[in-house]
């Protein structure tokens, strides 16, 4: 069956069985594999995205369910060149680590700040309870995520350098930017690449930190 779906501003027209999954069509017909497939049972949020403000588990939900709707997904947070602040606090607070979670991660969260500009911690963590991750404590996802909406957080631990250094070397390194964006050697096996990484740089990457406040 022939299908109108709106992802990231764009509308695309796509051939599609009436049982087909959105995350199917985000990954398999439009290309867009920062959507990733997780437990393929709703359990695990790694194939969350936004249709029309709210989280979904792309992988719970047929294609045909999204026509008329706005989807989000992490391919469409950056913006002109410039991370998401959401992805930059990602970065900045050490929320990212293998990376195959952070898109679920970091789209229930976008959910999140669209309905709730200034969530509390209890709101925050409710809002990830349903994406999973092993790699990392949820305490940095937290914090970044009430960064994010331009509440004060307090460091971690104490570090012998300044915050921003620590931040500075974090957003110029290829894998975590990438892994912000979606891409991760995990799901390819092969290492990050595409419009989010080229090896170097933030700036070579294409990608500039956002302005302080910045949505």
């Amino acid at each position: 069956m022939q299908l109108v779906l709106t992802v990231n501003g764009t509308t695309y027209e796509v051939e599609a069985r009436p049982t087909a999954r959105l995350l199917d069509v985000l990954r398999d017909q439009l290309g867009l594999t920062g959507t990733k497939e997780g437990c393929a049972e709703g359990e695990c949020g790694a194939c969350t995205v936004i249709v029309d403000g709210r989280a979904v588990d792309s992988c719970m939900m047929l294609a045909v369910q999204a026509r008329g709707k706005e989807i989000l997904t992490v391919e469409g947070l950056a913006q002109d060149g410039e991370l998401d602040v959401l992805q930059q606090k990602f970065v900045e607070y050490g929320a990212v680590q293998c990376g195959y979670c952070t898109p679920g991660m970091l789209m229930s969260a976008k959910a999140l700040l669209m309905g709730n500009p200034v969530p509390s911690e209890q709101d925050i963590r409710v809002a990830l309870a349903g994406n999973l991750c092993r790699c990392t404590g949820y305490t940095a996802i937290v914090a970044a995520v009430k960064a994010a909406s331009g509440q004060d957080t307090r460091p971690l631990m104490e570090m012998p350098v300044e915050p921003g250094e620590l931040a500075a070397e974090a957003v110029t390194d290829p894998d975590t930017l990438a892994a912000a964006c979606g891409i991760v050697e995990a799901e390819t096996g092969q290492p990050p690449g595409g419009p989010c990484s080229s090896g170097g740089s933030s700036e070579m990457l294409g990608f500039h930190s956002a302005p302080e406040g910045g949505e």
